[in-house]
């Protein structure tokens, strides 16, 4: 079972000459230097993070708490999140009324008008 896989990449004619002159400085093959260059760029880029006694503490809690079933989901965060907007309690209760009030309409309507505004936004835009 092969421990490595060969790939190809394409270097403007400056970078070659540079990785070939650090190659024959270090004496190193072409793979050993840009494997070491790929290995340095991930750990800039991607630093490995160990979490720390409290974080690990706290998702061990989070873990349990949730085989409890002592959660909730993203939609009712939203929801609950959405409640404490003064504006979007004010729709919600509107809308509320007009539905006590048996002011409502058909879906088909409903769907019928925002296809209309969708249109008009896609002609606007143009």
């Amino acid at each position: 079972m092969r421990t490595r896989e060969t790939i190809t990449i394409s270097l403007p004619p400056a970078m070659l000459r540079e990785v070939e002159r650090i190659r024959k400085a270090e004496h190193r093959s072409r793979s050993e230097l840009l494997r070491e260059a790929l290995r340095a760029y991930f750990l800039r880029r991607f630093p490995e993070v160990a979490p720390t006694k409290a974080e690990l503490r706290a998702l061990e809690q989070g873990r349990a708490a949730m085989r409890k079933g002592e959660y909730i989901t993203l939609d009712e965060l939203e929801d609950y999140l959405e409640l404490r907007d003064p504006k979007i309690r004010r729709q919600i209760e509107e809308s509320n009324e007009d539905i006590r009030a048996r002011r409502t309409r058909p879906a088909t309507a409903l769907l019928s008008e925002l296809r209309k505004v969708k249109s008009k936004k896609g002609k606007g835009a143009r």
